[in-house]
């Protein structure tokens, strides 16, 4: 045991030995001009060391370098710099002179994919050939260079395509390990904060660069993201996911296919693609299991969503994000001018402002600012809709026009989406036209124009019943009977209108409404922004009277006129039944008279009577 404890001790001091002798007999400041010398010949990128190279021995040989910086050809700023460099090399190639550089390490670093960082062809150069151009070991100066490793640790990335804002990435920590055959594996993990929004963004993915500069294929196994801040969810949106990215270089094109995406509670899958041409071309065909926007989107401001006064003054609005000052005088939508774009969604379940879509289908094209949206459809319950339109904003004004069409979709559950306070509830069937400049329910409410027809089945409107406010008006003013009822609401069978949108301004022309109570005519208008009504109606209560008589007879057939006025959650009536009873008494009192003055007229008594009703 002695003897091979005293063996073991002298091969580790034979080991030191050696080592600390290579050390010191190699000058690593001797591979600074080759290093240099093979980068560029490889890559054409200039690699400048700044300072002295030096050994680190322990945990790992390696060579370190002060400050650093890669510089593609003709390039007017540095591609990659950092403050320092370290290159873990292998020991016993060093023994034969070879640099066998097994990881390089960066630490601080800043790289830049920026325009003034991409290398600058001479026009005269000639083209490269398509096929690899790495070139095998040089066989002239007895060294050889490979690079299996690369960890970058607490770098920035800055990213700006043409003259767009810059992006940047912080915290990155890169890992990457390839082999011969250049296929890697990597990992990566950074942070981007932007316009009061914070991306904590992790992936770990296989690429295969065997085709770089041309092609680089990456397959992403894990996904992660967490993104928080202003015009979002309180808690954020949080997501994971695996997706295959294909970067082309020579059409300068992205390619994501098998996306599988999720997002708080929503899932998608499908396929995507942008060509980085001066104005990008996106192909988008994704189709969504689930797609609650409710959690994608920042929540509503509490006095829209809440109409209690305490509650509202309880509620924390949501944060929003600052108005870039060289963005004040840029038109609404001014981002759909940049790009083209082929889009195709699908979503098997969709949840918005409180509303449960089902088979939602949307096709739509972009032509740099012309969005022009053939298909957005779904089922609502029993009932589908459909909303095509366009938005044009190739002008300094945006121009929207959209043809909604409804079929049997509850009412009421569109009044509350969209806080109105209005206690109506039916099965909608709607065609109309309507245009406006901005696409929210605000303005929808303030600044849109439009007609459509608007057929409404078994409704029920709260708080006031037409029938029994005619029914007790009549009590009131003579002996008829009414059959007693509480309910508060007005219930047809069946109401259509003709309705014409003008800047808030609703006006409702032709209205009928019918069940086996009454009968109805009106119109009148509403204000969308003070939320008032001022309509007239012509009521007929066709059932609900007690006994026979000619009065319940003439009220049957009659109208009677009523007003309905005021704010919607607190509105005013006002009946003329008594003016009509008037005219009835009058009309049957002339009657009877007429008839009497008729049977009577040969009497002078007939004859004053006679005269007296023509003078009426």
């Amino acid at each position: 045991m002695r003897r091979v404890l005293t063996t073991l001790m002298i091969l580790l001091v034979v080991l030191v030995a050696g080592l600390s002798a290579l050390v010191l007999l190699v000058n690593p400041n001797d591979f600074r001009a080759y290093m240099v010398r093979q980068v560029e010949a490889r890559s054409g990128y200039q690699l400048k060391l700044d300072g002295p190279l030096r050994w680190h021995v322990w945990p790992q040989l390696s060579i370190l370098s002060g400050r650093m910086s890669l510089t593609a050809p003709g390039a007017a700023q540095p591609l990659v710099s950092a403050d320092n460099m370290r290159l873990d090399v292998a020991l016993f190639p060093l023994i034969s002179h070879q640099l066998q550089v097994k990881q390089v390490m960066l630490k601080g670093a800043v790289i830049q994919l920026t325009p003034q960082t991409e290398a600058v062809r001479d026009a005269g150069a000639p083209v490269a050939p398509r096929e690899n151009t790495l070139p095998d070991d040089p066989s002239d100066t007895g060294w050889s260079f490979d690079i299996g490793k690369l960890k970058v640790a607490d770098s920035v990335l800055v990213f700006q395509h043409e003259h767009q804002e810059q992006v940047t990435i912080r915290n990155i920590n890169l890992q990457m390990e390839q082999d011969a055959h250049h296929l890697a594996s990597l990992e990566f993990s950074g942070r981007v904060n932007r316009d009061q929004r914070d991306l904590t963004l992790s992936l770990n993915a296989n690429v295969n660069a065997s085709d770089y500069p041309h092609q680089l294929t990456a397959d992403i196994q894990q996904l992660n993201w967490q993104l928080t801040g202003a015009d979002l969810p309180t808690q954020g949106v949080t997501g994971q996911g695996t997706l295959q990215a294909v970067w082309r270089e020579e059409q300068k094109q992205l390619e994501l296919d098998n996306l599988n995406l999720q997002a708080n509670d929503s899932s998608l899958k499908g396929q995507a693609s942008v060509t980085l041409e001066e104005k990008p071309k996106w192909v988008l065909n994704l189709q969504f299991d689930k797609l609650n926007l409710e959690n994608l989107l920042p929540p509503l401001p509490a006095s829209a969503t809440d109409s209690d006064a305490t509650q509202t003054g309880q509620s924390q609005a949501p944060v929003s994000r600052p108005v870039i000052s060289s963005n004040l005088d840029q038109p609404d939508y001014n981002a759909l001018r940049g790009f083209t774009a082929d889009i195709l969604l699908k979503a098997n379940s969709l949840r918005w402002r409180g509303i449960d879509f089902t088979d939602v289908s949307s096709q739509m094209f972009n032509h740099n600012g012309l969005l022009v949206i053939s298909e957005l459809s779904g089922k609502m319950g029993a009932g589908s809709l459909s909303l095509p339109g366009t938005l044009d904003v190739r002008k300094d004004e945006a121009s929207a026009e959209f043809q909604p069409r409804l079929d049997n979709v509850e009412i009421g559950t569109i009044l509350n989406a969209f806080n109105y306070p209005i206690s109506l509830t039916g099965q909608l069937t709607l065609a109309g036209d309507f245009s406006g400049t901005k696409i929210d329910a605000d303005a929808f409410r303030r600044e849109w124009q439009g007609q459509a027809h608007l057929d409404l089945k078994n409704s029920r409107m709260e708080g006031l019943n037409f029938q029994q406010l005619v029914q007790q008006a009549v009590e009131r003013s003579s002996d008829v009977k009414a059959q007693d009822n509480y309910d508060s609401a007005t219930r047809l069978d069946s109401f259509t209108t003709d309705l014409t949108l003008d800047n808030g301004q609703l006006t409702l022309d032709g209205m009928q409404g019918t069940s086996s109570l009454l009968s109805m005519t009106g119109e009148g208008k509403l204000d969308l922004v003070k939320e008032t009504a001022d309509t007239r109606f012509n009521v007929r209560v066709l059932s609900g009277w007690q006994g026979e008589s000619k009065l319940i007879d003439f009220l049957k057939e009659t109208p009677v006129p009523l007003t309905v006025y005021g704010k919607w959650q607190a509105l005013n009536y006002r009946l003329e039944v008594d003016q009509l009873l008037r005219k009835h008494l009058q009309d049957e009192a002339k009657r009877r008279l007429s008839g009497w003055a008729e049977r009577n007229k040969d009497s002078q008594d007939g004859k004053d009577v006679k005269k007296l009703l023509d003078k009426l």
